[in-house]
Formats: C-alpha cells, structure tokens, sequence
C-alpha cells in the first residue's frame, strides 16, 4: 500500500487494514514533504563584515575546528604548582608546555586556562595570599632540558585564570620563581633565570612595587648568571633569599660551571645584597634549590649542586644563612630537578625532587627506603604541603600530577588533563585509522583516532607499545599491525601488535681493522623512516645512514659519516672549552654529531635527504652510493640544527628544509626549498613570526599547500611558503613538534609536545583554496564534501564520571560553504543559506538552514532524514538521545546550498561502515522497515498532540462546571466518561513509545528485519490505528455532545482538527 502525502488543515480520519506492505509503503511520501528539521550549525569560521580589508583565506584559517583525541593517561612535565589554602580544592598547575590548567573541584575535572597566550610554557604560578583571584605566572620552564621551551615573561590575571595581561620581562625566557608580599600585593618579586642558550642581560631578580607597571632589577651577577629559586621570610617580607645560577646549554652540550651561582640575602626588600658562604662548597657551584621554614624564618635548607665529592648535597641553616651544615650527599640529577621542601608544620621532615621522591624525618641525614612516591610516574619536579594538614601533598613530575592524603603512604594519580608532550607521530590505514606517537619520558602510544563505541576515544583505548621516552613510531603501511617503534638513543624495535611480540632492531657497528671500538652516535630522537617504496625497508639514522631491507633483520651502512666530524670537546661553552671538571658536563646530550632528519623522495627511492644535528644536508641520488653536501641556503648560520626534511611528492628535484637556531639563542625561523635537489635554496619564510621551526610538511595532492610546525602552533600556506599564516581556530598555543597527513582521510594530524593529539578532519576546503585561490571570489561557493560514513558504534558502558573523554567527529556530512557577503535576506531561508539534500530521484529528504554572514561556515547533515516538527523533541528512550530520522540508503545524494540569488551544488556520499557485509535487499529491507516505523512515529506525535488538546480542554470544561451551579449529574458524568476514554487512550499512546526503541533497534542491526520486528511494525500499526480511532471518536462525537450539552450554558471550547489516517492503496 501507499500512504498519501501529509497534508496541512484539519484531518479526517480513515481506518486501515496492515499488512507487510507498509514496509516499502513510506520511502516515497517521506521524501516529498516538506518538513521542519533540527540543524546542527557548527559555528561560522569567521565574519567578514567590517573585514573586507582582510585577506580572505587569512581569515578561514582563524576559524577551522581541530579535535583533540588525547590521551590523559599521562601528563607532561609540570614546573609549579600554586593552591588556594583558604580552599585547597582550587588548584593550578602550571605546565612546561601545555600552559596553566585550573581545578576547583580538587582535580575531578581541569580547565586549561592559557590557551590564547603567546606561549604555553609555564616556568612559576603564584597566587596572591591577599586575593586568590590574582594569579602571577612567569613563563618558561626553568629545568634547563634540551627540549625545554622558551617564554615570553610574566602574565597577570585578577579574575582568577579568566584573562591575563602581559606585565613585561618578555626577555627573561625562563623564570624560577615569583613571590607576592603577603601585605602590600603590588609588591611582587621575580626570579629571572634568563636565557638558557646564550646571554642575555634581562635575568636576576626582579621587583616591582606598583603590580607590574613597572620592573626594577635589584639583583645581577652577569649575563650568563640567573636566578632560579627565591624565598621570603615568613617573619618580614623584606628578608629574602635568592639562589643564584650560572648556566648554558649548546646544541652539543651543557654547562652549569662559573663563579655565578651561589645564595644571596637581602634584609631591605632587594636594596642591598650578600653573599651567603659560610660551610657552602667552595668554587664553582651549580644549581641550587632553597627553602624556607614558615614557621621560623631563621631556618633554611638549600640543595647545592657542585663537582662530585666536592661537597654537594643538602645544607641548613639556623641563623638566616650565616652559615651552613651539610646533612646529607643526596642531590639527584641537579640540573633538573634541585627541589627541596620542608613540611610546614616539621622542621625535620623535608622532601628532595628527583627521579624518586626522596623523604627525611631528620633533615636530611637518613632517607626513606627506596622510592616515597612508589606507583606513580617518576622526574618530581613540584611539591605542595598543605599548611593545615602535613599528611596532604600534592606532587608534580614528568607524568603529571598526583597526590597523597596520607602522608606519601599512598598516592593517586590524576589522569584527567590531556597533556601529554609528542615529539613523534605516525598513522596506519585501518577504518577507522590508529595514531601512534612517542611522548616525552612516557613511552610511545598508539590508539585509533575515533572509537567505534559512541561514547569517544577514552584512556583505554590507548595501546602502551613501548617504554622509555617515546619518539618515531610508523607503522608498515600494508600490516597495521607491525610498529617500528623507539625510545632515546635509536633503541628501536619492530612490534607485532596482534601478538605483542617486540624484536629489538637496534643497529651494532662492526669493528673495523682502524676502529675496534666502533659504534654509532644515534640522536635522542632518532629518526625512523619506512620506504614509500618497499614497506620491508626502513631506514635509521645515527651519525651515519642505515637501511634494513628485512624489517630490520640485518642492517646495512649506505653512507659514511654525513656530520661535520666535530669534537664537541674542543668547543666553548661560556668562554671555556667543555672538560671533565666541568658541572653537569653534557647532561642530556649524550653525543654530538647525528643524523635529525630523514627524506626518502616518493619519486624514487634512490633519492634520499639526510640532515644532522650539526648542520649538515647531504643528498645522495644513487641510493647511497654516493654524497653530496648540499648548502648554499641564504641567511642561515652554519651549523644550525636541521629539524626536518619534506622530500615534495609534486616535483622530482624539490625539497623543504627546516632549521631550529634557538640552540643557538637565535628564535627566527628557517625555512627553505630547493628545486634542484639541494643545489640551491630559497627562503620561504619571511613572513614567519619569530619562533624556531620544528617540522614541515606538503600536502600529498596539492603543491600550493604546506603546513608547518613551530613552538606556539601550526602555520599554513596556500602558495608554497610565499605567504604563512596561523592555522588557529580553537587550536591552543602549544609547541607542535610533527605534523602528518592521512591521505585517505585527508586529515591534518598534529602531534603537540604538550597537549596531545589534535586532528583538523578533511582539508578539502583548504586544498581547494591552494589550487584557486579565485573561488574566494565567488558570491557563494561550495566546497566537495567527504563521504560520511555510517559507523556502527556500540553504546558501552555510559557511566564515566568526568573522566577525560575525547569526542568522536560527529556522525555525518560536513557540508562546508563560502559566502562572499552577507545575505540581504532576499531568499526562502530569509538571512540565512538554506541547504537541502536530494535523493537520486532529486527528491528532497532533508532540509536545514546555515548562517548567511559572509564567510566561510559548516553544517552537518546527519545522513537521516528529516524529523516532522512534532517528533522533533522525542526522547529515543532509555538512556539514548533524542529520536532522530531514519538514516538515509549508501549512495550518491546532492547538497543544494542557497544563498539570494545564488545557488551552489555539491555532489554528496553516504557509505555504510566498511565492516558492513549487509547485501543490497537486506539493507532495502531494514530501510523500508524503518521508514514504516518513522511513519508510525509520526501518526504517534500527532494523536499526542490531539490528546494533549482535549485534555486541556476537558479541564478547563472542569473549571468552568464548578464555578456553574446549575450542572447536572448527568452533565457531569458525560465529561468524566469522556476523560477516562482520553486516559485510556492517553495510557495506550504512552505504551507505543516503544516504536521509538523499535527503530533504534533496527538500525543498530546489520540485518534484514526480523520476524519478531515485523510482527511488532504490524501490532504497533494496528494498536496505533485503534487508539486514533478513539481519539477521533472523541473529537468527532464526544466533544460535539458535549458542546451541545454545554451551549445552554454559554460555554463552547473549541475541540480541534481530526487526525487523518492514510489510507490503504494496495
């Protein structure tokens, strides 16, 4: 049978015998009404109005949507940590690179609070002990890692994390400490470490005395010499102590020696300073961390970094620093960590930083056994004591954030921040795909970029591949399953992640007659490459080049030494050559002189591009054969660090080159192409802000399009690195250490060192705008859309609290469109675009609105059609969401989008979930089965409108006969039969919102209908037709009788329209 179209107006009401036919009865009459939907708009890109100043394409890339996927099992390196003790559940942590976050819930849920700074590294937070509200933050990290980044000075907020203005000392680049007066708040001092790769006068510490208007340097030893730590007596705010450090890191090396560091006092609030010798090591001293007792500013205790057996270790003091008793020879690793905390309420128990916690209940002299922090990540880098209750610590390391409440007895980890820091990612090609990347001290991961449970990507879904600081993980791109994946120092192993069998492929050089000791200097972070062109050969790089041909069973050298041959022991750090005697000699540079950078060309794999640490290019185009120096790039210092090599996939000879110089206290950007296979070079980045290059890529199909990767986001250009720009939108500031693009999905996928993992899903608008710029021009413009795919995503369990979950891309067709100008409101759609899809019969099955602003906006048709408007706010049932339309047939549809006078046509595709074996009938079936449901769902929203209807007006008829007082028993029996015909009827209309879970379930099937949902189809028509039948009895009969019973009295409500059946066509 087929049921007519809907029609406006009253309705009539005919009876109806079911059969099986109303399964294909709907398809036909759905698809020609017209009806009103629920749109989802996602927010416009950008607004050109009072813009047309503005480049265009500029001004898209302010408002692309990225998705972040995670994870937070982990966390990053954490510099401070900063509560409110008047309410400790408020808590900021301030981060070495994923900027400030805020809890006031005590970490059960986070909020990243410096998103749109200039800088995401977080060297001190400080709230003010006055007011809560106003936060201090110094930026930079000061634990002086080859991978700590740089920042921009001191922010200020007085709205509690809110907003923030920049308060100067942009120069300082890395800051230790801030300490607010505790009774005059504008007065606040900073401690200054200064830069970490060169000198720099704006370093020391610093005071201001008007909240940050202005800045006054109160304590200088010299420009290589900083402060790292300060304390301020608990007695008198203008006592202060202040931990003075001498040191520099190289792109070869490290050095913490020099007559700068040392412990300085003021009693004058910084207008005069001493230095504090007496019982300290003599000589050069290194880092040094210092804190005070709050219950006794007499009393201190300092870590001191000096030459092994020269008397480095834990110190107090008793007398404000007059003189110094070494406790203990514990001191960790004191270049990174030298943190030092005494418990606010015992002067004998004191906490030491380091790869573990270390606690003493006698100031140092003994320690606890083993690690007092066990279970939870280790590197402690920040520590919080609860004034009012010792036993409650919260702890800041490598791994994030944890906490005790019993005294360090017992520890939780909060895993609810995704912040982990990435140096290195890599894709497969499942549906959906999996990333894979390595994070800093906390293994490689690997986990698919959406999940197929509607609840996201959660923690578990994120697979532990390998241990140690994580960096390259590429994945075989014909086995999904094989990992190449590694920790520092070119450790790589292949996984076999369907067996969990790891084989150790690490390279060993052989002995040569001239060098029995031979060995290969591998980077910290080696790079791994897998041909374009054999997925059996892969490549790594120590300082020279190696290949495997057998997935790295045996392993070849295919170059000599591609560096500069440089002993590093022969050059200078701070005027002196790096010896033995030297403090934290080379710490975290274990060799110098390695390969960075890998490029094999997609056009041959002869074609091969190696870049060092050092500063070399080298191409060979013979496989290795032979070598060639490539150099020539205009403008770059020699030497400087080459981070990454993009071999172009659009032209034989062409090749982009990035530099990082800030290892060399040089922030510009370096960035060049070569046509000529490295003959020659151009610069290409000269409109690029002032912030050191980490990673370059091309875009696989257009050669206009670049992306690159810097220490505060990812740029793009449209024209070959002519012209860059942010590619913003709700991307934060964060340091973006690789980027990849998965071709089949056309996703940007962007690997930050310190929130995670972030995905801008099809860059097809982007692509377009590369290849013409000119389609900008158009009054509107549709861009091609990717096929949506019908995943079949299971429930799971629902219950998870404010665990950190990242959301699925939504379901459905990303319908994206350009508008030159803003509509004058001369359309059916009025000042908005109107959009429709249309069936291969050109029949509309959905319609839906967009914003008609000028610019560049998205709208999601959800694959489904269109919601008659009384459906529109039905619950699914149980713990589903609302009702939505039946899901549209795989297949070819168009987007009709309208804007004035203007029309735009985008051929559209719907694909089913490539797991889906269903045959063409059985997904006939089941749709045709679901649209008889729709329908019925339909007819159910209106006979609910009606009964609502009449029960209104039954009540007010109620109310009208009491305040009457000639009513008969009769009168009064006719409306209280008529009500209790309504609630029977209103009672089997509730019993047929099981419809709704009937749909559900047939499409949350891969099957043709069962007999047993074809059985319910025709009882729920039949048990539908039945309660209508009712109702219409009553609009048509009982209320007429009662309204004539009622005319004598002057009272007439008005019963409604009839509800139509459709009829039965055979």
């Amino acid at each position: 049978m087929t049921l007519p179209p809907r029609q406006t107006g009253s309705y009539s009401i005919q009876l109806v015998q079911i059969s099986q036919k109303i399964f294909s009865s709907m398809i036909s009459k759905v698809m020609g009404v017209s009806l009103s939907v629920t749109v989802l708009t996602i927010a416009p890109f950008l607004s050109l109005a009072g813009q047309e100043n503005l480049d265009a394409s500029r001004l898209i890339t302010e408002g692309v949507v990225f998705r972040e996927i995670g994870p937070a099992i982990m966390g990053g390196r954490i510099s401070d940590i900063a509560v409110n003790v008047g309410n400790p559940a408020n808590i900021f942590v301030g981060f070495a690179t994923a900027g400030l976050w805020k809890t006031t819930s005590d970490g059960m849920a986070w909020e990243s609070k410096f998103d749109n700074q200039i800088t995401a590294s977080i060297g001190a937070v400080t709230m003010d002990p006055s007011n809560p509200n106003v936060i201090w933050v110094g930026t930079g990290e000061p634990q002086n890692r080859q991978s700590s980044p740089y920042g921009y000075g001191v922010f200020k907020s007085v709205d509690g994390g809110d907003t923030w203005i920049s308060v100067g000392l942009s120069e300082t680049r890395h800051i230790g400490r801030i300490v607010v007066h505790p009774q005059d708040p504008n007065v606040v001092y900073v401690a200054a470490v200064g830069h970490l790769w060169g000198p720099n006068d704006e370093r020391g510490v610093f005071k201001t005395t008007d909240g940050g208007e202005n800045w006054e340097k109160i304590l200088y030893i010299d420009e290589d010499s900083g402060a790292i730590d300060l304390v301020m007596s608990p007695e008198d705010p203008n006592t202060l102590f202040a931990a003075m450090y001498q040191r520099r890191r190289t792109a070869f090396g490290f050095s913490a020696s020099g007559s700068g560091s040392g412990i300085y006092r003021t009693y004058d609030g910084g207008e005069n300073w001493e230095e504090l010798s007496e019982g300290l090591p003599q000589g050069d001293k290194g880092r040094i961390g210092i804190d005070i007792y709050q219950r006794d500013g007499d009393l201190l205790y300092a870590t001191v970094e000096s030459q092994e057996g020269e008397g480095r270790g834990i110190y107090r003091t008793r007398d404000r620093g007059d003189t110094w008793e070494l406790m203990g020879v514990r001191n960790p690793r004191p270049m990174y960590f030298s943190l030092v905390r005494i418990d606010p309420n015992n002067p004998e128990r004191i906490y030491l930083g380091g790869v573990q916690l270390s606690i003493s209940d006698d100031g140092g002299k003994t320690w606890w056994e083993g690690d007092a922090a066990e279970g939870i990540h280790v590197d402690h880098h920040a520590l919080w004591i609860n004034p009012d209750n010792s036993d409650y610590v919260i702890l800041g390391s490598d791994g994030g954030l944890s906490t005790t409440r019993d005294g360090g007895q017992n520890w939780r980890m909060y895993d609810n921040m995704p912040v982990g820091q990435f140096y290195e990612i890599g894709f497969d090609m499942q549906h959906p795909y999996h990333v894979c990347g390595g994070l800093q001290d906390n293994s490689s991961w690997c986990a698919p970029n959406q999940t197929l449970s509607s609840y996201g990507v959660r923690n578990s879904d994120w697979e532990d591949v390998s241990g140690g600081d994580g960096f390259y993980n590429q994945i075989d791109p014909t086995n999904s399953n094989i990992v190449y994946t590694e920790s520092q120092g070119g450790n790589i192993s292949r996984l076999d992640r369907s067996t969990g069998s790891a084989t150790r492929i690490r390279p060993v050089a052989r002995s040569t007659k001239s060098d029995e000791d031979r060995s290969y200097d591998f980077n910290w972070n080696a790079p791994i490459v897998v041909s374009q062109h054999d997925p059996n050969t892969v490549y790594i790089g120590a300082n020279h080049l190696l290949r495997s041909r057998d997935q790295g069973m045996t392993w070849e050298e295919i170059s000599p030494d591609l560096t500069r041959l440089i002993d590093r022991d022969t050059l200078e750090v701070m005027g002196r050559p790096l010896s033995e005697s030297h403090i934290s000699r080379n710490d975290g540079i274990s060799s110098y002189g390695n390969i960075t950078a890998i490029s094999e060309s997609s056009f041959s794999s002869s074609v091969i591009y190696v870049g060092t640490d050092d500063g070399n290019l080298q191409v060979t185009r013979d496989g290795g054969d032979s070598w060639m120096i490539v150099e020539n790039r205009p403008g770059l210092p020699r030497g400087t660090y080459v981070s990454r090599l993009q071999a172009s996939r659009h032209s034989e000879g062409r090749v982009y080159a990035s530099f990082d110089a800030h290892n060399d206290d040089d922030y510009r950007p370096y960035l060049y192409v070569s046509e000529d296979y490295g003959v020659s070079w151009q610069s290409i980045s000269s409109d690029l802000p002032d912030w050191s290059i980490n990673v370059v890529r091309e875009h696989h199909l257009s050669p206009n399009l670049l992306f690159l990767g810097n220490e505060v986001g990812v740029y793009v250009s449209f024209d070959r690195g002519n012209n860059w720009q942010p590619l913003k939108g709700n991307f934060p500031t964060v340091p973006v250490d690789d980027i990849a693009i998965q071709p089949r999905e056309n996703d940007l996928i962007v690997g930050t060192h310190g929130r995670s993992i972030w995905i801008l899903h099809d860059l097809s608008p982007l692509q377009e705008i590369a290849e013409d710029p000119g389609i900008l021009d158009a009054p509107l413009q549709g861009f091609p859309a990717k096929p949506g795919i019908q995943w079949i995503r299971s429930g799971s369990w629902p219950f998870w609290g404010d665990m950190f979950i990242a959301a699925n891309p939504e379901d459905g067709v990303r319908i994206r469109y350009w508008l030159a100008e803003d509509l004058e409101g001369d359309s059916e759609c009025g000042q908005s675009v109107c959009v429709e899809i249309l069936d291969s019969s050109l029949g509309i099955i959905s319609k839906m609105t967009g914003p008609g602003e000028a610019g560049f906006h998205e709208i999601l048709w959800d694959m489904r059609y269109d919601l008659p408007s009384n459906m529109e706010d039905q619950n699914g049932g149980g713990f589903g969401p609302p009702l939505t339309g039946p899901m549209a047939l795989p297949g070819t549809y168009q987007a009709r989008i309208m804007g004035g006078l203007t029309a735009s046509e985008v051929q559209i595709e719907v694909q089913a979930d490539p797991r889906d074996d269903m045959s063409e009938m059985d997904r006939r079936s089941r749709h045709e089965a679901a649209m008889s449901v729709f329908e019925m769902l339909g007819l159910l929203g209106q006979a609910r409108d009606a009964s609502g209807r009449l029960g209104d007006q039954l009540e007010d008829v109620e109310t009208l006969l009491d305040s009457t007082s000639e009513v008969t028993e009769d009168l009064r029996s006719l409306v209280q039969d008529l009500k209790d015909d309504l609630d029977s009827a209103t009672e089997d209309l509730s019993g047929l919102n099981r419809m709704s879970r009937l749909l559900s379930g047939l499409e949350g099937s891969a099957t043709a209908p069962t007999a047993d949902q074809l059985y319910q189809i025709e009882a729920g028509m039949s048990d539908l037709t039945e309660v209508i039948t009712t109702i219409n009895e009553l609009i048509s009969g009982g209320m007429p009788n009662l309204n004539s019973e009622l005319d004598r009295l002057g009272i007439r409500p008005d019963p409604g329209s009839l509800i139509k059946i459709p009829a039965v066509i055979p």
